[in-house]
Formats: structure tokens, C-alpha cells, sequence
């Protein structure tokens, strides 16, 4: 269970994860060794799963971020499994969500341009055994996009 310590201490390191321990501890009004049990114990609980940074994709080259909808011809929990396995082998493949309704999965792609959107679709995802429809939908702008949880 968290405390309220632990919550600011969470959202804070979501909005900014390069503040220092001792930052970190001062804003928190705790002792550095303090803020390091509390760190640790949030790591081992699963709580805080890792630091990472963002990088804009499109700075980088990215222009074309998607969502593509999956639906399995057999919900076997071998061809389950094929897919799980072929999904964590794409590059471009962000996230992947298994979902209710007329698909099965939602997954974010990101790729560099219309021709590489064909590419993945047709030599990537398509020959995955199993496969049955897919349908893509392309991102003409993004409203708002945050990893930040409302704590």
C-alpha cells in the first residue's frame, strides 16, 4: 500500500525522472538514505518498473504514428502465443493491447513513412500465422499523450 509519501514521490519522479536524490529528498522533506528506502522498496514492489527518456519521435524521423486492430482467425492458446512471441519481435510496434469487441488486439506502430507502413504491414504482420483481419487507422495528430498516472 502507498503512502502519501510515496505518491509524491511518484509524481514527481513521473514528471521530471532526472531529479537528483538529493532534489528529490529535499522537495520531499526527507533524508537521503530515507528517499532511498523509499526508492528501493518501490522498485522491489513492481511499483516503479523502470526510468526511461522520450525521445519526440518525429525529431527523429518518425512521422507516422498508428493504430492497427488484429483479429485471430483461432483464439487456440498456441496461436495466442505465436502472436505474443511475433508482437515482441517488431521494432515499430510500441505497445500492444489485448482488448474486447470486434478485434482482438490494438496495437501503437510507429514508422518512418507510408512506404514502410505497407512494409510492416505486408511483410511483418501479415505472414504471422494465425493471422485473420487487420485494420489500420493513421494518427492525423495527437491531442494528448502522457505516461503521467492521475495519483
Amino acid at each position: 500500500m502507498l503512502d502519501e509519501k510515496d505518491c509524491d514521490l511518484l509524481r514527481h519522479l513521473q514528471r521530471d525522472a532526472r531529479l537528483t536524490n538529493t532534489e528529490l529528498a529535499r522537495r520531499l522533506n526527507l533524508s537521503p538514505p530515507g528517499l532511498q528506502k523509499r526508492l528501493r522498496k518501490l522498485e522491489e514492489a513492481g511499483v516503479i518498473e523502470g526510468y526511461f527518456t522520450k525521445v519526440n519521435r518525429e525529431a527523429v524521423g518518425f512521422d507516422m504514428l498508428c493504430f492497427v486492430q488484429v483479429t485471430l482467425v483461432r483464439h487456440e492458446p498456441e496461436a495466442v502465443a505465436n502472436f505474443k512471441t511475433a508482437v515482441q519481435a517488431m521494432p515499430e510496434l510500441l505497445e500492444c493491447h489485448h482488448i474486447t469487441g470486434e478485434y482482438d488486439y490494438l496495437l501503437k506502430i510507429v514508422v518512418r513513412n507510408r512506404k514502410r507502413l505497407e512494409q510492416f504491414i505486408l511483410e511483418t504482420l501479415t505472414p504471422v500465422p494465425g493471422m485473420d483481419k487487420i485494420r489500420t487507422s493513421l494518427v492525423l495528430s495527437e491531442i494528448k499523450e502522457t505516461a503521467v498516472l492521475p495519483l
